[in-house]
């Protein structure tokens, strides 16, 4: 169906471009991963503000229980982030690499990788993994090749 405007023929069709684009922009908010980012969710509400990593101090060393079906403890330190003071728990990667933690000490975390701002496998609520002790990278410290400063 064509419209005529001053000499010019207009599309109305269901394909025509203003129609397209203006179905994109209402289709784009059932699209999740654009929504979160158009509202800005990550940043109101992820305790690292948005940031890829974060220092923190370590308040307490805990060991939680896998989720079904796994069976096993899972190494985690409970950290206060230093630029807001939220805690958050984050998982020690690597046998061993607990040891490597003490109670006050500086630790960087970064997201573990979950999909959705979530956890990963079977580790309950935990978001957050140690990447590094008193400035020092956590896989060094566990290989031995580097030692951790004392304070």
């Amino acid at each position: 169906m064509h419209v005529k405007k001053a000499g010019i023929t207009m599309a109305r069709g269901e394909f025509s471009g203003r129609d397209v684009a203006r179905k994109r922009q209402r289709q784009r908010w059932l699209k999740k991963p654009w929504k979160r980012k158009k509202l800005r969710l990550k940043e109101k509400y992820d305790p690292l503000e948005g940031s890829p990593q974060a220092k923190g101090i370590v308040i307490e060393k805990k060991a939680l229980e896998q989720k079904q079906p796994h069976s096993g403890l899972i190494k985690c330190v409970k950290i206060q982030l230093i630029k807001n003071g939220k805690l958050v728990t984050a998982f020690a990667p690597r046998s061993g690499a607990i040891n490597y933690i003490d109670e006050h000490d500086e630790v960087t975390i970064s997201g573990l990788g979950g999909s959705q701002r979530g956890q990963m496998g079977s580790i309950p609520g935990v978001r957050y993994k140690v990447d590094a002790v008193n400035g020092v990278d956590l896989q060094m410290l566990v290989q031995k090749r580097k030692e951790k400063p004392k304070r």
